[in-house]
């Protein structure tokens, strides 16, 4: 593997540079791009999502039984309270206090960013923002649990307001769902919880089953076919946060930056599959040269080592650049899901000038982890480039906006003439003659 990590580095001095930079965007962005709406994968996301809407329950059980190698009925869907209860009950105590620490933070970033208390209504017009009634929230059944993931998309969700919330995940831990997941939507106070996962679960959501009402939203992370089939619902029945994978980390690192520090945030991401991403750029050689036999040797350490040596190998690179200005301008062309700035005391500096990223971690003792499970942003961020348009999951997406208009008499007849006008030249004469009549005496 030492020898494969050679071929991280790319030089700009090299005459190579420009066409090996262009085809690992290539190569990363179509990783991270959803499966075409002609493609196999597509094709049988749709099948499985037109399946469960006829069929409700069955569908789901049908398609648990085949992808999870489950056995569940309809009934068996859902989780108990007193199984919520004995799985919170039976959590290490030291783990449960680290998870409502967590909480608490979460819970205050989110208060503090949200908009929904800001209604306002003057001089005829106004806004007013409302909570969406119902969300569901995907948590990936990965081998190990996610508590992380229920934590920062349910309490941005409670903070809004939404008075119901779904959780569903797969059944990969002996026919169920971790415990860890289910004690921390206890504590959260999540009494719907439903033990199915993928394409099945999004269209259970999307559409409602017999036994599963529908959602106005579902958020959340989860493998290409649970975005794959987010993008298929969404806009259609329901709303969605954004398309949440591949994980992908862009550490711009100066000269100072600790090489150590930088290949463990590399390995961090890498570590999730083998399709994640970690792409350095600094204007730094000798640095490169560091970071790439760190690599190696915390690699030869790492229990997923295998995992990720296949995403460093496919879809990570340490990048030299000419100076710091290109390496911001780098970043902002990948507009990565996590970026860290690892440039001592410039690092806020840089941190100004990026335009485009899910989310920013300035200064050498900001690791993603700390965003993960801590701060209080949501780690639930838009991956493939898409932070160009689309932002991180904060409490302000379960809210929605009403604008209203209330004139009086007066102020009708103040814009009549003009608003007549309007009308008549795009030739809507009702819409014209609905004001007029309202002059008529």
């Amino acid at each position: 593997m030492s020898a494969e990590l050679n071929n991280l580095v790319l030089l700009s001095s090299e005459p190579d540079f420009e066409a090996d930079l262009a085809k690992l965007r290539s190569e990363m962005l179509l990783a991270a791009r959803m499966a075409g709406y002609d493609s196999e994968q597509n094709r049988t996301v749709a099948a499985i999502l037109c399946d469960v809407a006829e069929r409700g329950d069955a569908a789901v059980a049908e398609y648990t039984r085949k992808f999870d190698s489950v056995d569940i009925e309809a009934g068996q869907f859902r989780i108990g309270a007193e199984e919520l209860a004995r799985a919170h009950e039976a959590m290490d105590a030291e783990l449960l206090a680290a998870l409502r620490k967590a909480i608490e933070n979460v819970r205050s970033y989110q208060s503090k960013i949200f908009i929904g208390n800001q209604s306002q209504f003057s001089a005829g017009t106004g806004i007013r923002y409302t909570p969406i009634r119902r969300a569901g929230v995907c948590v990936p059944g990965a081998a190990a649990p996610l508590p992380s993931t229920v934590i920062m998309t349910v309490v941005p969700a409670q903070v809004a307001g939404v008075k119901e919330i779904a959780v569903v995940s797969p059944p990969r831990c002996q026919g169920s769902i971790h415990p860890v997941i289910l004690g921390v939507c206890h504590e959260l106070g999540v009494e719907e919880v439903y033990r199915i996962g993928g394409v099945q679960a999004v269209g259970a959501l999307a559409y409602g089953t017999q036994s599963i009402a529908k959602v106005d939203k579902i958020v959340g992370p989860g493998n290409s076919w649970v975005q794959a089939a987010k993008n298929n619902v969404a806009g259609d029945c329901v709303g969605i946060d954004s398309i949440a994978g591949p994980s992908e980390v862009f550490i711009i690192a100066g000269a100072e930056a600790n090489p150590a520090w930088v290949a463990a945030d590399m390995l961090s991401q890498a570590e999730h599959a083998a399709d994640s991403s970690a792409v350095v750029a600094t204007d730094s050689a000798p640095l490169a040269r560091a970071i790439l036999e760190q690599l190696t040797a915390q690699l030869n350490v790492l229990p997923r080592g295998a995992e990720a040596g296949e995403s460093l190998r496919r879809f990570s690179r340490i990048i030299v650049v000419e100076d710091m200005q290109a390496a911001i301008e780098l970043a902002d062309e990948f507009a990565s899901e996590h970026l860290e700035v690892q440039c001592g005391d410039r690092s806020r500096e840089v941190a100004e000038q990026i335009r485009n990223a899910g989310a920013i971690f300035i200064g050498p003792h900001t690791p993603v982890a700390v965003g993960d499970y801590w701060a209080g942003p949501s780690h639930t961020l838009p991956t493939g480039a898409r932070a160009t348009f689309s932002s991180a999951l904060t409490s302000n997406d379960f809210v929605k906006s009403i604008s209203l208009i209330e004139y009086s008499a007066e102020q009708l007849a103040a814009a009549a003439d003009d608003i007549v006008r309007l009308a008549q030249t795009e030739g809507l004469d009702a819409h014209a003659r609905s004001v007029d009549i309202r002059r008529q005496k």
